[in-house]
């Protein structure tokens, strides 16, 4: 936001020195063709598609959620750090970055919701507008459900708020739902605009998948008000609405050459993970086909598989074993269909259709094993679920539905694993299993605010403190105040 706001002044000044030269060809001469003052929806809006999966879905706060719900463990630097909790988890400059890159996609989403609504320059433009709205929900619940009590209702208004107040969470939430509401709305209206055809880099302009995208996002976030407003039977009524199958699901592709996924472009810039010997176990336990595909041999190290245990492991590199799925062109997924139908297992479990949620963690399984840098097939997930699953699903139907979720958010949906775990927590349900010694006093129930506004924002400061908060104050919907 400071960012923004700085580039507000520098522009404003360089416009009022422009205006001294009154005469039009000075003008002329000084309009730069390739940084025009307004720019169409449909071009802010691919960019601001890119941060959501790249820098948000994929950014810093993934990359540690990672470490803190054992998909991986930290071996090297920041992530060692974060691994042992020394200073990582409570310092506000671990995720800046990231925090920077949420408001900066709100901005931009704000300012195509500006332009396609009453009033706008591109009033009537529903169908980018109704994206631009479904897009906004998605980062402000990103952003909330991680840092808990954020800047909304007065924050991304440069030059106008400088010191915007914390909104609560229970409140932004319902912010979120209206936002998917009146996308939905927006969605199903007659525009005279053109579709956003290869400018929408996720469903190519294809209005009824970001209708599914958004019903989707609604039955993730109404599970996630399970501990304060648990509807279980809505949860399966908005994923019913949603993906019939993975090739409707919300997924970021990268070509491997001009874009590359974040894992992998984090192992070649930092290579700060080892394999979690945390996520081997519960695999070894389920004698589990995935456990051969999970993770590989440090390159140019040979022998046997070397896992890192979670809290205790040395900080080295080349010796740890690593993540084998973090692949150049592996996706980013905002929202699967694997976890559509592992939501509605939750919940039939939840009503007790047993029957029904047996089926539904079948078919999310088999949809797991199916994801592209997996590469096991339909008839693998049946034979595993009858041989190691069925059985441990008849003894503990919940423990194994939001065991099987955890495994297959491996590591592309690390911060929903997060998420689930600390709701699952919240609710008594202490049903995944996870090893790090530090855990029992240090586990960070929530992020710690961006470095950025601690320091400029007095409300951003007071809320921060110390940053000691993060491993004593739960968010709102995990039970705690803010």
């Amino acid at each position: 936001m400071k960012k923004n706001i700085n580039i507000l002044i520098v522009v404003f000044l360089t416009l009022s020195l422009l205006w001294s030269c009154s005469e039009s060809i000075m003008d002329d001469i000084n309009e730069n063709v390739n940084d025009p003052s307004e720019m169409e929806s449909r071009l802010i809006i691919t960019d601001a598609m890119t941060s959501s999966a790249f820098s948000v879905a994929g950014g810093d706060f993934n990359f540690f959620a990672s470490i803190y719900i054992e998909h991986n463990t930290g071996t090297w630097g920041q992530f060692y750090n974060a691994d042992i909790r020394s200073s990582q988890p409570s310092s506000s400059t671990t995720y800046n970055n990231t925090w920077n890159s949420v408001y900066a996609t709100l901005y931009s989403l704000k300012l195509v919701r500006e332009k396609c609504s009453e009033g706008g320059s591109e009033e009537g433009n529903y169908h980018t507008l109704g994206v631009a709205q479904i897009l906004t929900a998605y980062n402000l619940a990103i952003l909330t459900d991680v840092m808990g009590d954020v800047p909304w209702s007065e924050a991304i208004q440069p030059g106008v708020i400088f010191t915007p107040v914390l909104d609560k969470q229970q409140n932004i939430y319902q912010d979120i739902f209206k936002l998917l509401d009146d996308a939905i709305t927006n969605l199903g209206k007659t525009s005279i605009y053109p579709s956003l055809g290869g400018q929408d880099l996720i469903y190519a302009g294809d209005t009824e998948k970001w209708k599914k995208f958004a019903y989707g996002l609604k039955a993730r976030y109404t599970m996630r008000l399970s501990l304060r407003t648990p509807s279980y039977d809505d949860v399966i009524a908005f994923a019913d609405q949603s993906f019939a199958s993975a090739a409707e699901q919300a997924q970021f592709n990268y070509n491997g050459n001009t874009a590359q996924s974040p894992f992998y472009c984090m192992f070649q810039d930092r290579d700060y993970y080892g394999a979690s010997q945390s996520l081997h176990d519960k695999l070894v336990e389920r004698n589990d086909p995935r456990d051969e595909i999970f993770f590989t041999t440090y390159p140019g190290v040979g022998g046997d598989l070397i896992f890192a245990p979670n809290g205790t492991a040395n900080q080295i590199q080349g010796y740890y074993s690593i993540s084998a799925i973090s692949t150049i062109n592996a996706p980013s997924y905002l929202l699967s269909y694997h976890e559509l139908e592992f939501l509605k297992a939750e919940a039939y479990v939840r009503l007790n259709n047993l029957p029904a949620a047996e089926q539904a963690l079948k078919n999310a399984i088999s949809a797991a094993f199916q994801k592209v840098n997996i590469g096991l097939t339909a008839a693998d997930a049946e034979d595993y679920f009858n041989a190691n699953i069925k059985s441990k699903f008849d003894v503990n139907p919940l423990s194994e539905v939001m065991n099987q979720k955890y495994i297959a958010f491996f590591e592309e949906e690390a911060i929903e694993a997060y998420n689930d775990y600390r709701r699952l927590k919240a609710m008594g349900n202490d049903v995944i299993s996870l090893e790090n010694p530090l855990n029992s006093t240090r586990f960070p129930q929530r992020f710690s605010y961006g470095s950025d506004d601690v320091t400029t924002n007095t409300n951003i400061r007071s809320a921060y403190g110390d940053g000691m908060y993060v491993y004593t104050e739960k968010v709102w919907w995990a039970g705690g105040t803010r």
